[in-house]
């Protein structure tokens, strides 16, 4: 979470054209001083210039400043003026500076030094802590439009990061690192990109490095700040009032801003009322640096002129995922309504205590800088038991609007919709498009919330319910492909929750979700170790579909492997569980695969009886196209093993079967392989007449598909 986007360090709005307070959010001017030492920063030579050595990579500029300073404003600025964008765009937690816990990319204007724009990821989490590199360098990636590998760890990101970056020229703003070794792995080993990291001390160890550090804004920054925020007027009656109340603020924007905001809702008290209130306040007993009081006195002044029901939302929203809460999130922290909560939450926008995004669905985002103190406040005066509870409540909220989400994609006559029809009308979507956009702005504080529900530790029955419900939603939203970067890490938080609390059913069901992945991305070792884990888990929990499923997947990593002696083998395991149970559809699918590995590994003799036994477990189930396939296949077999009549004679059979399952791209394929067969036996005449039928029967469908292994079927 990043501080405060409004930093106004410069000359305030011509006479008469000031704005009355609250007609506009902050925006960004100012910083001059700063901003011209950043630009000659980027124009000076390097060290590697000055040795005549080229430059290995990208330029470092560090922006190091207390949160509150506006050390994240500046940085949206600076980036916005290289590239000719303007300040970052509005999100989460600000106007229009953008600094907030959401990345945010603003697509350049093709020209300029930095044509591809600015990308901007946080690096550290509301309640301090540090973002695990690899989800930051996924983050980048989806901001550049590339897919993310699920399950990738942090080499692998790091590595697609720099390569995605090495073609671009655009400006990376990193903020809020902890320290050097959270920026070293996304630098860009590209001179043409620029890198501008927030912090709050320097990058040590990261070489040749231009520090800029800030602090407060000057006196007469600070008070035109004021004017902005309360009108010219309440500061042209006491000037140098407004002058000493800046000063009680240590000019820091973040703190300016609360005051402003507190004295905007309050017309008739004056400048000097506050001030006093400032100055007479006393420090709370924690030690604090001296820089940072202005800012903690400024909080506690406008947290304790709060009404006690909006204080008490105010403490809780410290328990917002991410940061982020929306009107149904205060709503279900509080118990309150979801209306009372949402004008609660507006309040608090004009306090200045909170940033929105404006949007459909409207999130609002607690400031970094401000999120300690809440948290510290919460703990103070809020009972362990009434936290605990508040959480539940605010999962429990989650869990139904997920559902609410996902069952708006069933069918109007389904169950799920049924169930929708019952619930309040405050939590339903009005269609499956608004569930959708609303998934998708919520999707960052939701996985937050599964992270957090999971590493809690008390909660993990709604935790598990969370997740379950999350996995459905972005499923039925997004599809199993989109989601899967997402998935594999829900997955993973399930294998936790599984094996902390001994439930080895769900161990094994998350064991086969992350081996699936690992196996649809290349990493088939990996994928191995998974599903032999999960066959362990489900024969301790007397588990037969985990333990079928798993048998078989075994078998098909093995095949995939090329060892097909052990592929047979698991397969054989799996099939003869699949027999005592009377499940003929998964007999006839395994009796294929079985049948596709005897024939890679040359054993055709048992290839073609078990290709046979899968024609007769689908003509029993009455599938006429699957039977066609399998005896295709047998023909295949039969034509390896030098025997090309009885190929000839099983293809007619399949194509007959094709026939009559009304099959016509089947039908196709299975003529052309018969004007093969007839082509090998000498037969060229017949071969054309096959081959005619087959662009009879395909007409404007196109080529004919090739007759796949049924191995290949899930």
């Amino acid at each position: 979470m990043t501080d405060q986007a409004v930093d106004t360090s410069g000359p305030a709005e011509a006479a008469g054209m000031q704005e009355p307070p609250g007609a506009a959010p902050p925006r960004f001017f100012g910083r001059e001083r700063e901003l011209k030492a950043l630009r000659a920063d980027i124009e000076r030579a390097g060290l590697d210039t000055l040795a005549g050595r080229k430059t290995p990579r990208a330029r470092v500029l560090l922006i190091a400043g207390r949160p509150g300073s506006g050390r994240s404003a500046l940085a949206a600025a600076l980036a916005g003026d290289l590239t000719g964008t303007g300040t970052a765009p509005a999100d989460a937690c600000g106007p229009e500076t953008g600094t907030g816990a959401l990345p945010w990319a603003v697509a350049g204007t093709g020209s300029g030094d930095y044509p591809d724009g600015v990308l901007r990821v946080g690096l550290t989490e509301p309640g301090g802590e540090r973002v695990p590199t690899e989800r930051t360098a996924a983050e980048i990636l989806s901001l550049l439009g590339l897919d993310v590998p699920p399950g990738a760890d942090q080499d692998e990101l790091s590595e697609m990061v720099r390569e995605a970056l090495a073609v671009r020229r655009l400006v990376l703003v990193l903020d809020d690192a902890a320290d050097a070794e959270q920026v070293d792995p996304l630098l860009p080993e590209n001179p043409d990109c620029l890198v501008v990291a927030v912090a709050t001390g320097p990058l040590t160890g990261i070489p040749d490095v231009r520090p800029c550090t800030i602090g407060g804004l000057e006196a007469g920054a600070a008070v035109r700040l004021l004017a902005r925020l309360i009108g010219q007027v309440r500061i042209t009656v006491d000037p140098r009032t407004a002058e000493s109340l800046a000063e009680e603020c240590g000019g820091q924007p973040a703190a300016l801003a609360l005051i402003g905001g507190w004295l905007a809702t309050r017309p008739m008290a004056s400048v000097a009322d506050v001030t006093k209130q400032l100055h007479d306040l006393p420090d709370s007993g924690d030690p604090q640096p001296t820089g940072a009081r202005p800012l903690a006195r400024a909080f506690r002044l406008v947290h304790d002129s709060l009404p006690q029901t909006a204080a008490r939302i105010l403490r809780l929203l410290a328990l917002a995922p991410a940061g982020l809460a929306d009107a149904h999130t205060a709503s279900a922290l509080a118990g309150c309504s979801v209306s009372a909560a949402g004008k609660t939450l507006d309040d608090f926008v004009q306090l200045g205590l909170l940033r929105t995004d404006g949007a459909a669905h409207p999130q609002y985002g607690v400031p970094g800088c401000l999120a300690p103190m809440l948290r510290a406040l919460l703990e103070e005066r809020e009972r362990p038991a009434e936290i605990q509870l508040a959480r539940a409540r605010m999962l429990e909220r989650t869990v139904r609007r997920l559902q609410a989400c996902r069952a708006v994609t069933e069918p109007e006559d389904s169950t799920a919709r049924r169930r929708l029809a019952g619930l309040p009308s405050s939590l339903r979507f009005p269609n499956a498009e608004e569930a959708g956009v609303w998934l998708l702005l919520r999707r960052p504080a939701l996985l937050a919330s599964a992270r957090l529900a999971v590493a809690d530790g008390e909660l993990d029955t709604l935790a598990r319910r969370l997740v379950a419900a999350l996995v459905r939603a972005l499923a039925a939203h997004r599809g199993t492909e989109a989601a899967a970067p997402e998935l594999y890490g829900l997955h993973g938080l399930v294998l936790g929750v599984a094996e902390r609390r001994n439930l080895p059913r769900e161990q094994a069901a998350a064991l086969l979700n992350l081996a699936d992945l690992d196996a649809r991305t290349g990493r088939t070792r990996e994928a191995l170790t998974r599903y032999r884990a999960a066959l362990d888990a489900g024969r301790a929990a007397g588990d037969l579909y985990a333990t079928g499923r798993a048998m078989e997947s075994v078998g098909s990593t093995y095949a995939e492997l090329g060892d097909f002696h052990r592929a047979s083998d698991w397969y054989g395991r799996a099939l003869a569980q699949r027999l005592t149970q009377g499940e003929r559809a998964d007999e006839a699918r395994l009796y294929g695969r079985l049948g596709a590995v005897h024939s890679y590994a040359g054993r055709y003799g048992e290839a073609l009886r078990n290709w046979r036994a899968a024609a007769a477990g689908h003509r029993r189930l009455g599938d006429l196209a699957a039977q066609a396939r399998a005896l295709s296949e047998a023909a295949r077999v039969q034509e390896y093993a030098g025997r090309p009549y009885e190929a000839l004679h099983t293809c007619r059979e399949a194509a007959e079967l094709a026939r009559r399952a009304d099959d016509v791209r089947l039908q196709a394929a299975l003529q052309l392989r018969l004007a093969d067969t007839l082509d090998r036996l000498g037969d060229p005449a017949a071969a054309r007449l096959h081959r005619a039928a087959a662009d009879r029967l395909l007409g404007e469908e196109g080529p004919a598909y090739e007759i796949r292994s049924t191995s290949t079927e899930n």
